[in-house]
């Protein structure tokens, strides 16, 4: 059966993406798309192309009403969680592509898919290369004590950290054996220069001009060091596919799954 698609960020730098490709594929339909700045216009047009008789409407509330099996949402932090409280309110299953949630955001969605018998799926970073550092890193934690976790971004990023540096430290912090290196409470001078603490794993975030997209987990060990790093490229492509993936999966199961590799093991 065709599943029905709203994209929420249809205009945005991986929105669009994603909407072109659900416009592209044969069980999947667009019968909705969210962008306050292009409200009114048909999204094919939007896009740079022909009209395909989908409007794009201003808020998701309005989708909504139109009707859809999946919310895929690629918005911003400040409105990720009203937009997937809202779908599973009515009813429709959630893909979530937007960083900025915490595990209190996260907590709450599940609580609420449960109640609601539906289905949402997150990861910090939808591209199978990333899924594979995470995965690698996981591996990594069971045998070497010791890890933090950097996080770069472009100088304009308004989250902090990414959401794949945040998704990395709440899963490390879960298999990872206790840190050999002195508690940062116990530490003089400036503290805050061992960055933000994540779970049980410090995680560093650097917002520089330059940078697209970067997360690397640094493993420590007497005498050696181990490096599992992610780098993104300049264009939405490689979250296209892991989205679509988490979009024909994420109804099978209710309440929150997060980690992209929970879907290619």
């Amino acid at each position: 059966m065709t599943i029905r698609i709203i994209v929420a960020g249809a205009t945005g730098w991986t929105g669009s993406a994603v909407a072109k490709a659900v416009l592209a594929a044969d069980d999947l339909a667009l019968t909705g798309a969210v962008a306050r700045s292009a409200a009114g216009r048909d999204i094919g047009e939007a896009l740079g192309g022909g009209a395909v008789g989908v409007m794009v409407v201003a808020t998701v509330e309005e989708a909504l009403k139109i009707g859809a099996d999946v919310l895929v949402d690629y918005t911003s932090p400040l409105a990720v969680k009203a937009n997937a409280l809202a779908a599973i309110s009515a009813g429709v299953a959630v893909v979530i592509g937007t960083s900025g949630l915490s595990a209190d955001d996260y907590a709450e969605i599940d609580t609420a898919a449960r109640t609601k018998n539906i289905g949402v799926f997150a990861a910090g970073n939808y591209s199978i290369t990333a899924t594979l550092m995470t995965k690698f890193a996981l591996m990594a934690a069971k045998y070497v004590a010791d890890v933090e976790v950097i996080d770069y971004a472009s100088a304009g990023k308004p989250d902090t950290p990414s959401g794949t540096a945040r998704e990395l430290a709440e899963r490390l912090s879960a298999v990872r054996q206790p840190a050999t290196s002195k508690p940062v409470s116990e530490l003089g001078g400036v503290r805050e220069t061992r960055g933000g603490a994540i779970g049980a794993v410090q995680v560093h975030s650097l917002r520089l001009p330059g940078y697209v997209l970067s997360c690397e987990a640094q493993f420590g060990a007497p005498g050696e060091r181990l490096l599992i790093r992610h780098d993104a490229g300049s264009d939405a492509a490689p979250y296209v596919a892991g989205t679509l993936l988490a979009v024909r999966h994420v109804r099978e199961q209710a309440g929150l799954r997060r980690g992209l590799d929970l879907l290619i093991d």
